[in-house]
């Protein structure tokens, strides 16, 4: 038996909830998912290895398109082509930090795949104390191919223990080879105590 009335304000309800949760799935910015997506992805790499997750970043995220777009405007692949990687990562103020370029596929998992094959990229990924990365991909003039690039950091200032109330840390030693240049007169005033005749262990 059903209760007149009841049909209609389950079908109600039922409306109601998709209404809401299609305005929650359009007030999700794409970007952003995807770079959530990006940074699940490369945090679960890292956890099969032994290695942290990893969050976005958005100075990272900044860093990272700026090489993108450089790299898709000139249609090359080149860490330096808006200068060393050491000048460009310094806003970050990492301790240590890494890039990966691509280009050629459109989506980041296959980029993604593209990186852990090749050993050296693959290092990267799996950076020692990594805690936070930036994501960004950008098209070239024709629009047909896509330059990756990805920052990954950690070592941060705030993450390192700081030293007792007193105590201050010591500069980083460098090692630094020194000539040291010795000049000889051409002859040698002979010294005060110098022996003129010795015998028996005797100076005179």
């Amino acid at each position: 038996m059903i209760v007149s009335g009841r049909p209609g304000a389950m079908i109600i309800r039922i409306i109601a909830l998709l209404v809401a949760v299609s305005a929650l799935a359009l007030s999700v910015d794409p970007a952003r998912a995807a770079e959530a997506t990006a940074a699940q992805l490369i945090s679960g790499f890292r956890h099969n290895h032994g290695e942290g997750t990893v969050t976005i970043d958005p100075t990272l995220n900044r860093i990272a398109l700026e090489q993108a777009r450089a790299m898709a405007g000139r249609n090359t692949l080149d860490h330096s082509v808006l200068g060393s990687f050491s000048s460009r990562i310094a806003p970050s103020r990492a301790g240590r930090a890494a890039e990966n370029i691509a280009y050629g596929y459109d989506t980041f998992p296959k980029t993604l795949d593209q990186w852990i094959n090749s050993s050296e990229h693959r290092k990267n990924l799996l950076l020692h104390n990594a805690s936070r990365v930036g994501i960004a991909s950008a098209k070239d003039a024709s629009g047909k191919r896509t330059y990756w690039a990805m920052e990954i950091a950690g070592d941060y200032e705030e993450n390192k223990p700081k030293s007792p109330k007193g105590r201050k840390e010591k500069e980083p030693m460098v090692a630094v080879k020194r000539e040291v240049v010795v000049k000889r007169e051409a002859r040698a005033a002979p010294a005060a105590s110098e022996c003129h005749v010795k015998l028996l262990s005797l100076c005179f």
